[in-house]
């Protein structure tokens, strides 16, 4: 555990009780969190060894570039939509040699032209399929929403993990 407690901790301990005993790894494409689901697992010594890579992709550029979203899916909706999520998601996973991957796009804040604050897509992906959430979490303060955003896709991540572990049984 780390030195500071964290709102997630509960969360982290679902992700860490999937992946014991396993040897399947996880590959994280953030844009809005812009790194912080990846630091968590560079943060803990249980995680760590199960993180394959980590994209940072804030720019529409970088999604279309790095995780080969389509350029019309991120021009849309300032690339927050299910559409950009998935193919974050998809990249990510296609990339490397993770068995499961996650993505977080999403507006944190400020208010900016007609962005609705705190709305947030979070898609995981494994070989069987995608998932793809959306949350409203209102204009809760930047660091509210990137806390929360974390909080969801450690979730998904979880039951994702969980999934897969009972397809190999």
């Amino acid at each position: 555990m780390s030195a500071r407690s964290s709102p997630n901790e509960a969360l982290i301990g679902a992700v860490k009780t999937a992946l014991r005993g396993t040897e399947l790894r996880v590959a994280t494409a953030e844009s809005c969190t812009g790194g912080q689901l990846a630091a968590v697992f560079a943060n803990d010594v249980e995680l760590g060894p199960s993180l394959e890579r980590g994209y940072v992709a804030y720019s529409r550029d970088a999604k279309c570039d790095m995780l080969g979203v389509e350029r019309a899916d991120a021009e849309r909706c300032e690339a927050v939509n299910p559409e950009v999520a998935r193919a974050m998601a998809d990249g990510a996973l296609e990339q490397g040699r993770a068995d499961v991957a996650v993505s977080v796009t999403g507006f944190c804040g400020p208010q900016q032209d007609d962005e609705e604050v705190g709305l947030v897509y979070v898609a995981t992906a494994t070989r069987d399929g995608v998932e793809i959430e959306e949350h409203h979490f209102g204009d809760i303060g930047r660091a509210a929403v990137l806390e929360s955003a974390v909080g969801v896709a450690l979730a998904m991540l979880a039951d994702a993990i969980l999934k897969l572990r009972e397809a190999g049984d």
